[in-house]
């Protein structure tokens, strides 16, 4: 009787799958839908650079330090390549950097979480105090320290990053792994006498995804953020490849800042926007898989 009463939409709810639930309640965040929005726009024109940029990010074009025309939309750098170019290719390398590091520090931590929080004992205790060990060091203390020992580079950093932001996802995959494990579906799993690998991969990993998700994407952004920083200090991706952190570097000088901001506004505000957009979805994103939010 009570189902014969539900309205069309109560009852479309109640028969939805879970992505299309989680789908809806993430379209509930205009702002975080906007930022999706932008994020895909600039992550395609970044991937569509070498057609879309006008001319070659490393070729001399124009005058030095020349104001923004109808040739040259942002203006040519000190030493005349174009500013629109180099921003395109630079937006390209940052998002690579953020997204690989990312991946490579997700998968270390997922790895050494799960090994923690389902095997415990001894190997939970090696991995955690290794993790306390990493993470008791200044964060960025540490980025710098390893980016001036190894040979500064792109896949450098990405390689540092990498395996400098995996303590944090550790951490939060042996917490839920330490829950999970008591559960009953898994302990029928055991009894049933299925292969650890489909326990851990097909049964336990699955029911981490959603923390792990969101996690990420503040990884992404400071993954981004520490490019950025580190390409600024010269510690980074060294010109004449062109990052939106050695684009600010050469906006040091007083008559850069107040006479050509063509040359530091562009990746200034790209590096803004990319940052905030991130934090948005990912602030949807933890709202939109909580099991204990409203539908």
């Amino acid at each position: 009787m009570r189902q014969e009463n539900l309205s069309k939409t109560e009852k479309d709810i109640i028969s939805e799958s879970y992505f299309q639930t989680v789908f809806r309640r993430f379209r509930r965040h205009h702002l975080a839908a906007v930022s999706l929005i932008i994020l895909i726009i600039l992550g395609g024109a970044a991937l569509l650079a070498p057609i879309i940029a006008p001319y070659d990010p490393d070729e001399i074009v124009g005058t030095f330090s020349g104001a923004p025309c109808k040739e040259f939309w942002m203006g040519t750098d000190q030493i005349g390549r174009d500013v629109f170019s180099r921003l395109l290719y630079a937006m390209r390398v940052s998002l690579l950097v953020g997204i690989l590091a990312t991946f490579i520090s997700t998968a270390v931590g997922v790895v050494l979480g799960l090994i923690a929080g389902y095997f415990g004992g001894i190997a939970d205790m090696v991995i955690m105090r290794f993790t306390d060990m990493v993470m008791s060091f200044p964060y960025i203390l540490l980025v710098l320290v390893a980016a001036s020992i190894f040979e500064p580079g792109m896949w450098s950093i990405i390689l540092i990053l990498g395996f400098v932001d995996w303590p944090g996802i550790a951490r939060l995959v042996r917490g839920n792994v330490l829950s999970l494990r008591e559960t009953n579906f898994v302990k029928g799993n055991l009894v049933a006498g299925m292969p650890l690998r489909h326990i851990l991969f097909s049964e336990i990993l699955p029911n981490t995804v959603a923390p792990i998700l969101v996690y990420a994407t503040s990884v992404l952004a400071l993954s981004m953020l520490d490019e950025a920083a580190l390409s600024f200090l010269g510690l980074g991706v060294r010109p004449p490849t062109a990052s939106l952190g050695n684009m600010l570097n050469g906006a040091q000088s007083l008559t850069v800042l107040t006479r050509q901001p063509w040359l530091w506004l562009p990746p200034g505000l790209l590096i803004i926007i990319l940052v905030m957009t991130i934090n948005f979805i990912g602030d949807a994103l933890r709202d939109a898989l909580d099991p204990n939010s409203g539908r």
